[in-house]
């Protein structure tokens, strides 16, 4: 009782503490909610109608489609520029697959695997002649082919102990096959949208009937036009609220897709001074003496030269190597050297040392079978039964596939290795080929495998080439750099503003430019690699107008690089600043007419129109139609509105202030002619699928309709 009584006494402070602890508990939940929402926004690459995507899952679509090129390319390495297309063009599929699969849900639109089975069956898709799944006399796509491999991979998978080569070969084409098979059931779903499209739209009598007199009702005219040209520019006065006015009404052509932001920057390139020049020329002297010692090892030298091309004993074409480097090479006699000598256009010093050269095929048709073994001896030992087998006449294809492999006959090309990093095992199997005989069959030891292989035909004999090259560009030294980025620095932290950067940049041997428009999704900034984190800056939320970016570091490092924000739109559409020049176009052309029409609105003929202050002299016109704008010769220019009111004016009737792109323009139809075609039911049939086809022309900007309302959000330059 004591002991309740304490706690009943306390009862108020117990309150407390239990609702601050309590209090604790929910915060700290609260805290890590708003933190893990906060890491998950941070992931997101992108936003389509709400629906967001984030690096993760990107970066798998950028993986498969990355695979998908590497395998129908043959390429291995992929540069940036090409890594970043894809990653391009993946995000351009993924916004238009959802912004698709949003109406198609709404309209109830699927694609049901049946239909695509039925696709494939069929051969209907232009996608299946891309896959390797073809009759070989026809070209065409063979879906027993296909199901052939499919049947094949998934006994390989199942089996265990199959080649490690020849599995990741399988997978390859697996991958390949899978990505197809998905582009081609969203194309199915792209035509079931757009035939629903097309359906909506049906023509009735009074269009087609405009339709049919529009394109067999020609008149010719005499013209006369006043050009805009004819009223000096600084004759037009042009107010402030009249450009409101014009941007007011054309508002929708400046829609932006994405935020932009106008800078100004400056642009440092780091360059090698004259003492970097000396001291790399002295450096590649030493090299050049190296490689003519006797006995020299090229490939050691070459590799610690600094050299951007590598050497590989593989003999090369002539056209595998650097133009400058190739045109040098009649120049050099076999055993000796050429350089150092200076490429001005690459800005390097090179050596050339021709080593051997050789004629040897292009392109070598081979089969192979490949035999590994726990030691070397074993794969020796396998290798000769093998070799015994084949000298007795035994099938080719027979053995191969004995050792679950296909003995196809594939060729080898100059061109798939030439310019790649070739390890040891594929510079000897390259160097045993080139140079055995068609129809021989021999065996290639790499390591503790054998390669037996079966040439059938040489083609091309070519000219190659056993050269090493030390090609060396003029870098800078870190000496030069630190001096190049001191001078800089001094000079950013000495102007504060850009209003005085500007005025002291020249004084300082500096150059201000400025880039409007700039949009988060380019690539790079002012034209320099590598600005990603400078991009970054650029479009953060806090950055603002008028503030000075630190020092960055961009391209390959050669370049320093200083921003100043000066106006941002995070809006959806241009600022009339941004597109003030072709505002004040407008207006000014809208003037001009205007008072070009009050000098015409007097005249009731064309010999008066023609004597118009600017006019030109009567023209005639033949031939006009409704389906085509007039070509006005006297001023070389097209002009749809005049195609308009010539059809709709009558035979002998006197027109005058048609305002085109170009000009004012008055007119007297002289002569008017009909063929001799009629609107029977045929004719109906065809302008009626004509202007059902305009019709859905003018449609043809759905997908971009699609856009502007799913507000898409484009985060890819924080990321890449």
């Amino acid at each position: 009782m004591a002991a309740l009584q304490k706690i009943r006494s306390k009862g108020a402070i117990l309150l407390l503490v239990v609702g601050l602890a309590l209090f604790a508990f929910i915060a700290e939940e609260a805290v890590r909610s708003l933190s893990t929402s906060r890491n998950e926004s941070r992931q997101r690459i992108g936003e389509v109608f709400g629906k967001s995507i984030n690096i993760q899952e990107f970066n798998e679509l950028v993986d498969e489609y990355t695979s998908v090129v590497k395998f129908s390319s043959g390429l291995e390495n992929l540069t940036e520029e090409q890594s970043q297309s894809i990653r391009d063009q993946v995000w351009q599929t993924y916004v238009q697959t959802q912004l698709l699969q949003h109406e198609a849900e709404k309209l109830g639109l699927t694609v049901t695997d049946a239909e695509v089975q039925e696709i494939i069956s069929t051969g209907q898709s232009p996608m299946l002649r891309q896959t390797p799944f073809s009759n070989p006399q026809t070209g065409a796509f063979d879906v027993e082919a296909l199901n052939q491999f499919l049947t094949n991979y998934q006994a390989m998978k199942d089996q265990p102990n199959q080649p490690a080569e020849a599995l990741a070969y399988y997978k390859q084409i697996y991958g390949y096959w899978q990505f197809i098979e998905k582009n081609i059931r969203n194309q199915a779903l792209v035509n079931k949208f757009q035939n629903l499209l097309s359906k909506s739209f049906i023509a009735n009598p009074t269009s087609i009937e405009a339709s049919f007199n529009a394109r067999n009702t020609e008149k010719d005219v005499l013209l006369v036009a006043v050009p805009f040209n004819s009223i000096k520019d600084e004759d037009v006065k042009i107010e402030d609220n009249e450009l409101k006015e014009k941007y007011n009404e054309l508002h929708d052509a400046f829609r932006l897709d994405e935020p932009t932001r106008d800078i100004k920057y400056i642009d440092v390139a780091i360059k090698a001074s004259q003492a970097d020049r000396d001291q790399i020329l002295k450096e590649m002297q030493e090299v050049a003496a190296q490689l003519s010692a006797e006995g020299a090892d090229v490939a050691n030298i070459v590799r610690k030269s600094g050299s951007t091309v590598a050497y590989s004993p593989v003999p090369v074409r002539r056209t595998a190597l650097p133009s400058d480097i190739a045109k040098e090479l009649d120049s050099v006699s076999v055993g000796s050297q050429k350089g150092p000598f200076l490429n001005a256009q690459d800005n390097t010093q090179n050596i050339v040392r021709l080593i051997a050269k050789v004629t040897l095929p292009d392109s070598i048709q081979l089969r192979q079978i490949g035999i590994n073994g726990e030691t070397e001896a074993a794969a020796q030992k396998t290798a000769d039964s093998v070799m015994t087998a084949l000298n007795s006449g035994v099938p080719f294809d027979s053995i191969a596939r004995k050792y679950n492999q296909t003995g196809e006959e594939t060729w080898i090309t100059s061109q798939q290795y030439e310019g790649s990093a070739l390890d040891e095992n594929n510079r000897k199997f390259i160097n045993a080929i080139s140079t055995q005989a068609a129809g021989t069959t021999q065996q290639v030891k790499l390591g503790n495998a054998v390669i037996i292989v079966r040439v059938l035909a040489r083609k091309n004999l070519v000219e190659k080439y056993d050269v090493a090259v030390v090609k060396r560009p003029l870098d800078f030294s870190n000496d030069t750099y630190n001096k190049t980025y001191n001078d800089f620095s001094q000079f950013v932290a000495s102007n504060k503003t850009i209003e005085e950067i500007e005025a002291n940049a020249m004084k300082s041997g500096y150059m201000v430019q400025q880039r409007e428009g700039l949009y988060a999704s380019e690539h790079n900034l002012a034209g320099i690699g590598s600005t990603r984190e400078a991009l970054r800056w650029v479009f953060k939320e806090d950055t603002k107008v008028g503030e000075i970016s630190e020092i960055y570091t961009c391209g390959n490092n050669d370049h320093l690089l200083v921003i100043a924000v000066t106006d941002k739109n995070d809006g959806r559409f241009r600022k009339l600043e941004s597109v003030k020049d072709y505002i004040e176009t407008e207006v000014r052309r809208d003037k001009k007419a205007g008072m070009l029409m009050e000098k015409l609105a007097g005249v009731k003929d064309l010999a008066a129109a023609a004597k118009v202050q600017g006019a030109t002299s009567i023209d005639t016109v033949k031939h006009v139609t409704f389906n085509a704008p007039v070509f006005v010769s006297s001023i070389s220019a097209s002009e749809p509105a005049l195609s308009g009111a010539i059809t709709k004016a009558q035979k002998g009737q006197f027109v005058e202030g048609v305002k085109g792109h170009s000009a004012v323009y008055a007119f007297q139809v002289i002569g008017e002619n009909k063929t001799d075609a009629k609107l029977d039911d045929a004719a109906k049939k065809t302008a009626a699928s004509q202007v059902t086809s305009q019709q859905i022309r003018s449609t043809s900007r759905f997908m971009q309709e699609l856009f502007e309302k799913a507000d898409v959000k484009d985060n890819r330059y924080l990321f890449y």
